[in-house]
């Protein structure tokens, strides 16, 4: 991991624990109305959902740069393939053949003649979120206690975002006019939910509407990329974006002008020159494990207390064990994988901002 010149590793894994931490209190109490943020925002957003806006935030930077960097679009979708899709489909299988029979209140043999786990696995890895609970699972008698894992709907979303990447680079529409364009309208959907009545119209709208719901957070990423040759990421910008973020809660307007406030400030914060390079990534870049094995393993905690543990127990006890989860992901799934990537001009881990090196 030598040679990253920002805080992305450091900025992607307080994401990650960020949503662990959210969710140990929706596992524990099968409600998140006692969580931080949702305390301090006056039930506006938690703390996991800012962690979900920043992994897309940090995704607009770097697939947008990746893109420039790939110029055979083959070669750019094989590597956002090799990112997602190998360790979601052994995460799908660890829950359906490992955590599924441990749980489940048939009898093994039963459970695994049941056509379910293995619809679970094929269509999780194929983004087909449809299918959220196995045969005889229950972790805890609140209304989360069925569901498998509750991180996954992010990750169709995300490939859709390479998807549009990939179309605007292919039709050289990949320019920073096109990227605000792509922010204003997700902040539009985020503030007059423009998307939401379509979703009535089946599975096409439903997911146009997610996407709309998420895009800003990613154009506000693409933004910056295509910046990042002016001094946009600039210390008093910063202040002003702060500034931004905090009037936005008084104004009920927090998750609306995050793409613009908050999004500048966690980039800000990865690229900041000034800053010290938190070495996030010592054993490995365990963010998206941490994402996608966070769940099912808060889940078993609260089932192994016989559902009587709390939030906090749930957390302090889920964040180390999915943390060696996702390190044996890391190393033995996502890295080997992600060595088949085709080769790009430079990697995106040791940018550096040019107005900024001096």
């Amino acid at each position: 991991m030598t040679g990253r010149q920002n805080n992305f590793d450091a900025l992607r894994l307080f994401a990650a624990i960020s949503v662990i931490f959210s969710h140990s209190f929706l596992v524990a109490e099968g409600t998140q109305n006692g969580e931080w943020l949702i305390l301090l925002t006056g039930n506006q957003c938690i703390l996991g959902l800012t962690g979900v806006f920043i992994f897309f935030a940090i995704s607009g930077f770097l697939v947008t740069q990746s893109f420039e960097q790939t110029p055979n679009p083959l070669h750019f979708f094989a590597k956002r393939a090799l990112r997602i899709f190998p360790g979601l489909f052994v995460a799908t299988l660890v829950s359906a053949f490992f955590l599924g029979p441990l749980v489940t209140n048939l009898p093994v043999g039963a459970y695994l003649s049941q056509r379910e786990p293995y619809l679970y696995v094929l269509g999780n890895t194929l983004l087909d979120q449809t299918m959220h609970e196995l045969p005889g699972v229950r972790f805890v008698d609140n209304p989360v206690g069925l569901e498998i894992n509750g991180s996954l709907w992010t990750l169709r979303l995300e490939f859709m975002m390479y998807l549009m990447v990939l179309g605007l680079g292919v039709l050289r529409l990949l320019s920073v006019r096109i990227a605000v364009a792509l922010l204003a309208f997700g902040i539009a959907c985020l503030h007059f939910e423009m998307l939401y009545p379509l979703e009535k119209w089946g599975w096409f709208f439903q997911l146009l509407s997610g996407w709309g719901w998420l895009v800003g957070f990613f154009a506000a990423g693409m933004v910056l990329y295509k910046l990042r040759h002016t001094r946009i990421l600039d210390s008093r910008v910063a202040l002003l974006a702060f500034a931004g973020l905090v009037l936005s809660v008084p104004l009920r307007q927090f998750i609306p002008l995050f793409p613009l406030f908050g999004c500048y400030l966690a980039l800000w914060f990865a690229l900041n020159p000034r800053l010290p390079i938190i070495p996030a990534a010592r054993f490995g870049d365990l963010s998206y494990g941490l994402y996608i094995y966070g769940w099912p393993v808060e889940e078993g905690v609260m089932w192994m207390s016989g559902g009587h543990a709390s939030w906090w127990q749930v957390f302090l006890i889920g964040l180390p064990a999915a943390s060696t989860i996702a390190f044996l992901s890391w190393h033995l799934v996502e890295r080997p994988m992600l060595r088949l990537k085709p080769g790009s001009r430079r990697t995106a881990a040791s940018y550096a901002p040019v107005a900024q090196r001096a």
